[in-house]
């Protein structure tokens, strides 16, 4: 078995990066065709110089994707065959304690490699590719005071829930993985919940929206839409990068619509009412829970796999001699699963972009069609998002519908 295991991790690995690569190329001549003119429908609005600039910023982060799935496929590589057994050895050789705790050292050790390792990627992407094209806001005080709040925020809320799930490995015996599936998904709910409210406001500001007219309009939509909804925030994005956008998150008393500050400066009004009734739609329509209800059965069937798998011996010698451990089994799987189920990225990305189609017709609905246009069209330039991506690389990673596709569907709702 582990001989089978091994063979298929191996085919679907190679397979997985192969694809990248072609898709990425793929992607990249595309859009190298079509930098010369801008497409039909958006000439009033992007001019080719924007258009251009477009381009070669896309073009620019698909050559960063290709070395970024480089590196990581090598890194995946050289972690299972090397070091996740060095640094098990090492956590067993000088840290005499309970099995739990010396699976918290060792995922703290694996995470401060990771760490290393990513930091010059992240160095990469944000200091020299979005500075390059105007995004970049970021600087270096607030690159690593984000990174100590992130080690923090994995200390004090991330050690503790794998210190449980450790505990609930070691004492339920074969029935744990359920006990475990119920507990990852009770801490899921928690971190949505949590997140606008406590966790998202220690890496940014928060603020009620104070613009009476535009507080008006909303106040209208959300009568109009039949909903219970007063909680719109803008973020202070600026600090970070001149991206623009919107979003949706959280449940219960906890729900709310953000908008970035740099978004609002360039929409009017009324292009904020637009793009506020789209994001309306996601709640009307509960496309958090529906996403919620996907993925928990996906989550139950991932630990019942897990919960087989770590009883087998044969599950520690796929890729060297390691010592059978539930932290052991918690980082193989971990590591296989993305390997795996990276084939299934077209399907969540459909059911993604089938999601945005109803929250457009929503906004349509409830707002004005031509408005929504009109916003979308000022974030596609302002973001510098390529008009023309090939449509099987779309098909493939875009969780939102491509320009032209969004457009024209938006266009024949208004009609």
């Amino acid at each position: 078995m582990a001989q089978i295991i091994l063979i298929s991790f191996l085919i679907f690995s190679i397979a997985g990066l192969i694809l990248k690569i072609i898709l990425n190329r793929v992607n990249s001549k595309y859009i190298r065709q079509h930098a010369n003119q801008v497409p039909k429908g958006f000439e009033e609005k992007i001019d080719l110089e924007n258009h251009q600039k477009a381009q070669r910023y896309s073009i620019a982060k698909l050559n960063f994707g290709i070395v970024s799935n480089l590196i990581a496929f090598i890194s995946l590589y050289i972690s299972l065959f090397f070091i996740y057994g060095w640094v098990d050895e090492f956590v067993r050789s000088n840290f005499e304690y309970s099995s739990k705790i010396q699976g918290l050292i060792f995922f703290g050790i694996l995470s401060l490699i990771s760490m290393i390792v990513s930091l010059p990627e992240s160095i990469y992407s944000t200091f020299v590719l979005e500075e390059k094209f105007g995004f970049n806001k970021t600087t270096p005080k607030i690159f690593l005071i984000d990174i100590f709040k992130g080690i923090l925020l994995s200390c004090l809320i991330g050690a503790p829930f794998l210190y449980f799930l450790l505990y609930l490995m070691e004492s339920l015996g074969e029935l744990w993985w359920l006990a475990g599936a119920s507990a990852f998904l009770v801490f899921q709910f928690f971190l949505i919940w949590a997140y606008p409210k406590f966790i998202a406001p220690l890496f940014n500001k928060f603020t009620p929206l104070k613009d009476v007219e535009l507080e008006k309009e909303m106040n209208a939509l959300i009568e109009r839409a039949n909903l219970s909804f007063k909680d719109y925030y803008v973020m202070n994005a600026s600090l970070r990068s001149s991206h623009g956008n919107a979003y949706f998150t959280g449940f219960g008393k906890n729900k709310r619509i953000v908008f970035f500050d740099t978004l609002l400066k360039t929409l009017s009004t009324e292009e904020v009412i637009a793009v506020m009734a789209h994001e309306l739609g996601h709640l009307k329509h509960k496309h958090i829970i529906k996403s919620l209800m996907k993925s928990i059965v996906f989550l139950y069937i991932g630990f019942y796999i897990l919960g087989l798998l770590s009883k087998s011996a044969w599950f520690y010698q796929i890729f060297s001699e390691l010592q059978p451990s539930n932290y052991m089994a918690l980082t193989l799987f971990s590591s296989l699963v993305p390997i795996y189920t990276f084939f299934l990225t077209p399907l969540f990305s459909w059911l993604s972009r089938k999601n945005e189609y109803e929250a457009d017709k929503f906004a349509c609905d409830h707002a004005n069609g031509q408005d929504l246009i009109n916003a979308l069209i000022k974030m596609y330039k302002d973001n510098s998002s390529t008009l023309t991506p090939h449509p099987t690389y779309s098909k493939f990673y875009f969780s939102h519908p491509p320009a032209l596709e969004r457009i024209n569907y938006i266009r024949s709702c208004i009609n």
